[in-house]
């Protein structure tokens, strides 16, 4: 690759506020990556349970249902200013879980409760991260931001995840966790440079009714097909696709492949750096991908690898689809993500990125129908009828807007 184009592929780190926050993003996603391996894995060695484990994962996410908000508090209030209060709260809810394991306090239902606080924002710091960045970010090269943006959080997952389980086989979970919370803050620090000042107001803001804003943002999406197709497929790739790499890999590691915790390390390693390899090709390639066509043809593969996943009982062979499935993965989200950001009004985009964090919601209601049906049915069955309902979702979605997702020549296409 000649130096010209490596300038062009790294061309959004001449813009500070994205220096900053690529720096930002990469520590906190690095500490949360620690932190759910440690708690995930405590969780499945306490209560010997695949109910526990989805309930967990499930917790994480309770704040699909507000997310809204959080744009709404952004669009208001300036992005950065919503996403350094969620670092924060991210620093004091570690801080409590390394307070409870040094002291030998912490339990289940406590590791349950730290979750579930959590997850009340969570759901929101990817959301904001990528509304930073288009607000800072020229619209020419905004697919490469959000694909290096991306890298931030798939290094940190195999980094996190393989140095979390040494730590702990070393050193303990006590040493592990105070690591956790020592990234957060670096993080939280990082982030008061990302975005931009919100400008001085001369006339004090409209007071508008909250769920007239979100209702406004709701009929743009409504009526802009490109949003509403990308709208139900993050729900339904979130609620088939997503708890096979989300929430169900500790009990696949313990009671499928029957490996410890650094087997859990390795195949979320694994998920990373399929992952990492896809943002790697969209980011060198951004200006000739279809985005529309690539996040149909790529759902369509992941969901077929899910199928595969099932019946797949070695941990050699689960590392390697699990490989491929990071690449699927990826190269079917960031499209997504770009479909959304890229035709959001900018006085809207917010609450829009907001409505998308609720798709999020699709992973706890996925994660808690695997639990009995894995108790049912088994493992490679519940593998094959999520892979199955998740192919048919994407067919739908393309035959109902064919004309504005799979057209050459359709705004949803162009690069």
């Amino acid at each position: 690759m000649t130096a010209s184009r490596w300038a062009s592929v790294f061309s959004p780190f001449a813009v500070r506020s994205f220096r900053f926050q690529w720096s930002a993003d990469l520590v906190t996603s690095w500490a949360f990556e620690m932190e759910n391996v440690l708690l995930g894995w405590y969780i499945v060695v306490k209560t010997q349970s695949v109910l526990m484990v989805t309930l967990y994962g499930t917790m994480q996410f309770l704040g699909t249902l507000i997310a809204p908000f959080f744009g709404l508090a952004g669009d208001r209030l300036g992005q950065r200013t919503v996403i350094c209060a969620i670092r924060a709260c991210f620093v004091a809810l570690s801080s409590v879980g390394t307070l409870l394991t040094l002291t030998d306090n912490l339990s289940p239902v406590l590791v349950l409760v730290i979750a579930g606080v959590g997850g009340l924002v969570r759901p929101s710091d990817t959301g904001i991260r990528n509304l930073l960045i288009a607000e800072t970010i020229p619209p020419g090269i905004l697919m490469r931001a959000i694909s290096l943006s991306r890298i931030t959080q798939d290094s940190a997952r195999a980094a996190g995840a393989l140095a979390s389980g040494a730590i702990v086989l070393v050193l303990g979970m006590s040493v592990a966790y105070p690591v956790a919370v020592a990234f957060y803050a670096l993080g939280a620090l990082l982030s008061f440079g990302a975005g931009v000042p919100r400008p001085v107001r001369t006339h004090p803001l409209p007071k508008l009714s909250p769920f007239g804003d979100l209702r406004d943002a709701a009929r743009a999406v409504w009526q802009h097909p490109q949003q509403l197709a990308a709208m139900i497929m993050a729900f339904a790739l979130n609620m088939t696709a997503f708890p096979f790499t989300l929430g169900l890999l500790p009990y696949v590691a313990r009671d499928v492949y029957g490996t410890t915790q650094a087997g859990l390390g390795y195949m979320v390693a694994a998920v990373a750096c399929g992952s990492i390899v896809a943002s790697v090709i969209t980011t060198a390639r951004a200006g000739s991908l279809s985005p529309a066509r690539t996040m149909l043809v790529c759902s369509l593969v992941w969901h077929a690898l899910l199928v595969v996943f099932g019946q797949v009982h070695g941990l050699a062979g689960g590392l390697v689809l699990l490989g491929l499935i990071g690449l699927a993965q990826m190269m079917c989200m960031l499209p997504l993500s770009l479909l959304l950001l890229r035709s959001a009004p900018v006085a809207l985009r917010g609450r829009i990125m907001g409505m998308r964090t609720l798709a999020v919601y699709g992973l706890p209601i996925g994660l808690l129908g695997t639990g009995p049906l894995i108790d049912t049915l088994g493992f490679p069955a519940t593998a094959t009828l999520y892979g199955l309902a998740g192919t048919l979702a994407t067919l739908a979605v393309l035959v109902r807007w064919r004309e504005h997702l799979w057209a050459r020549d359709a705004e949803a296409n162009s690069g």
